[in-house]
């Protein structure tokens, strides 16, 4: 008897786990402006730690309650009550670091595209790997931070897609949704893979894989 079909799988998925992590944080990145563009960004580097992706989206969250949700009002923020937001929400271990990689970071948006992070799309003439590669002038944000941005940025940035990383698609594999970000890009329409995207880190981060094949077969 042969096993759910790879859309199948794909809808249990998303029933089960999809949900970007922008969205959790209450982020609207599908505007398309400076603001929330520039909160994924922060969150993108709270993310890169080696802590719980809840508590990074809690802290991201918590930043924005604070008022900091442009770079102008980071910077304008104290070291001292970027890490006090940042300890308070859960994200101590990394809490006086990341104050200073959010304080220059924000300082860095400001002078070299006037806080606006579609000036460093248009700079990297739209083309993912600069976009990537620009994305990592930002402390705090590596190879992986800029992975997470592309990730969940790919909803509006177009020449993004299909932006898979190598996290997600060693779920897909496991799976049995494909090794290739046009097979996974496949089973859904365009503006909806980061959703499934991220659905496949979280299924890579709880190990439920067979919760999603058992719903997929009912």
């Amino acid at each position: 008897m042969s096993g759910p079909s790879a859309e199948a799988l794909a809808r249990s998925l998303l029933d089960r786990h999809g949900r970007t992590y922008a969205e959790e944080a209450g982020i609207g990145v599908e505007r398309n402006t400076p603001s929330p563009l520039f909160r994924l960004l922060c969150l993108s580097m709270l993310l890169s730690a080696r802590i719980r992706a809840d508590i990074a989206v809690a802290a991201c969250r918590a930043l924005a309650r604070a008022g900091w949700r442009t770079p102008e009002r980071m910077v304008k923020a104290s070291w001292a009550e970027r890490a006090r937001v940042l300890n308070q929400s859960g994200y101590a271990r990394y809490d006086e670091r990341t104050s200073t990689m959010l304080g220059e970071s924000s300082q860095l948006l400001l002078d070299r595209w006037h806080g606006d992070l579609r000036q460093l799309r248009e700079e990297a003439g739209r083309q993912r790997p600069a976009e990537h590669r620009l994305l990592q002038q930002f402390k705090g944000i590596g190879p992986v931070g800029a992975d997470i941005f592309c990730r969940e940025a790919q909803v509006v940035w177009e020449e993004l897609r299909p932006f898979v990383d190598e996290r997600a698609l060693e779920a897909a594999s496991e799976l049995g949704l494909g090794a290739r970000p046009e097979a996974v890009a496949g089973l859904v329409p365009g503006r909806d893979l980061a959703r499934l995207v991220a659905a496949l880190v979280r299924l890579s981060l709880a190990g439920d894989y067979e919760a999603v094949r058992a719903a997929a077969r009912s």
